[in-house]
């Protein structure tokens, strides 16, 4: 059979006649983190407008497809579901302040009037990212919580502390694996047994913040059983 007469002869022959061709115009930009280059990069926002080719030539509208995201760096192009994925940056910031905030949760349930407590807290929060923070700070950030919500120590997780923890806490869980969630638990459980075992309304601060976390009840006991166990 001579070249280009067979079945995929004849395909290559279509091919090279009739096509389709994508023109893309951009309709956004940003920052993202890419699936392809692993980091924050630039990006655009594309709409593309489909037309048959014949020889080459666009000559038939063929509808509109996208919207995609390419990467400014590699030129890869995905869907703009890869935007609900935080940027290392904003990643990073959300970990800092839940710590932050789960902190303040247990400290605000007793732990406020103990220094060792204080100090727990103060070493898991500059972990975590406020490099700058301070015992006395965090005092005194428990104290403006308690003469804002009105509430004192020893009392179970208030409706205003319960919602700043799922503020915090709900945006980052989708993103964090159950070792980087379990992670969390166990800083606040930490701080809570730093000056004696769990008091109750600790115990009802860190069940909400398993819960904001997605831990499931039996898990959030075991996590807490653990932490009361020398490593």
């Amino acid at each position: 059979m001579l070249p280009g007469r067979g079945r995929d002869g004849r395909a290559s022959r279509y091919a090279r006649i009739l096509g389709t061709r994508t023109a893309w115009t951009p309709v956004g930009d940003g920052e993202f983190f890419c699936p392809g280059c692993g980091g924050d990069r630039n990006y655009q926002r594309l709409t593309g407008r489909r037309r048959f080719t014949l020889l080459g030539v666009p000559v038939v509208p063929r509808g509109e497809t996208g919207p995609v995201v390419e990467c400014a760096a590699c030129a890869g192009r995905f869907g703009t579901e890869v935007l609900d994925h935080p940027t290392t940056t904003r990643f990073s910031g959300m970990l800092r302040d839940a710590v932050h905030t789960v902190a303040l949760a247990v400290l605000a349930a007793g732990g406020a009037g103990s220094r060792t407590a204080l100090h727990t807290a103060a070493v898991a929060v500059r972990a975590a990212g406020f490099e700058d923070c301070t015992e006395e700070q965090l005092h005194a950030l428990v104290e403006a919580l308690e003469a804002d919500t009105g509430r004192f120590y020893e009392e179970p997780c208030v409706p205003g502390l319960a919602i700043e923890l799922h503020e915090a806490l709900d945006p980052l869980a989708p993103h964090l694996a159950a070792a980087g969630r379990a992670s969390i638990l166990l800083t606040g459980a930490r701080i809570a047994l730093a000056d004696g075992p769990y008091t109750a309304a600790e115990r009802d601060v860190l069940a909400t913040v398993g819960a904001a976390l997605t831990i499931c009840a039996e898990d959030v006991t075991r996590l807490l059983t653990e932490a009361r166990t020398p490593s």
